[in-house]
């Protein structure tokens, strides 16, 4: 199926399979929202789509399969865009990847105070020690989370951080959109 490590629990290999796919795509795409359902219970209650994503000669009975959404807009905040979403009960989870430019901590001092929104995207974007990283950030409903860190200067699947607080603001986020 894919060349995606095997990881200790369902939610990381599904954080992976997710990465290895955005990293197919290449480069400088839109953010992407993903629906993880439960593999066992998707083959059962809906077998012709299970049959159409390949999980039927799947061997294994457990873990979430990531279900690429409609297209993230790219006129709204991510943000705002993540609080109108509302999934039906049988999302076990949810994910995003999303590609930002990142500083290093020791670039913190060095941020001019005061500027707008726009005018600070542009001074990150034109600092020499930015980082372009791909994230991919997974939730579950009963609060777990995973994440993966690709950074375009070190982009191979033996390079990928993973971890459950790597972004903890874009996992709250995540985890709102199945709040009542």
């Amino acid at each position: 199926m894919s060349n995606t490590p095997m990881a200790a629990n369902p939610l990381t290999r599904a954080v992976l399979e997710i990465d290895e796919y955005a990293s197919g795509l290449g480069w400088d795409q839109p953010a992407r929202l993903f629906a993880l359902v439960d593999t066992a219970r998707l083959r059962a209650q809906e077998p012709s789509l299970a049959a159409q994503l390949g999980l039927t000669e799947e061997p294994e009975t457990t873990g979430l399969t990531p279900i690429e959404q409609d297209e993230v807009p790219t006129d709204k905040a991510l943000d705002e865009f993540l609080a109108t979403i509302a999934w039906p009960d049988a999302v076990a989870g949810c994910a995003l990847t999303v590609e930002r430019l990142m500083l290093p901590p020791s670039a913190e001092a060095q941020v001019p105070q005061g500027l707008s929104e726009g005018r600070l995207a542009q001074w990150v974007a034109e600092h020499p020690d930015r980082q372009e990283v791909r994230m991919t950030v997974a939730v579950l409903r009963d609060g777990t989370r995973e994440s993966a860190l690709r950074l375009r200067e070190k982009d191979a699947p033996t390079e990928v951080l993973t971890g459950g607080n790597l972004v903890p603001g874009l996992a709250e986020a995540l985890s709102a959109t199945f709040e009542e």
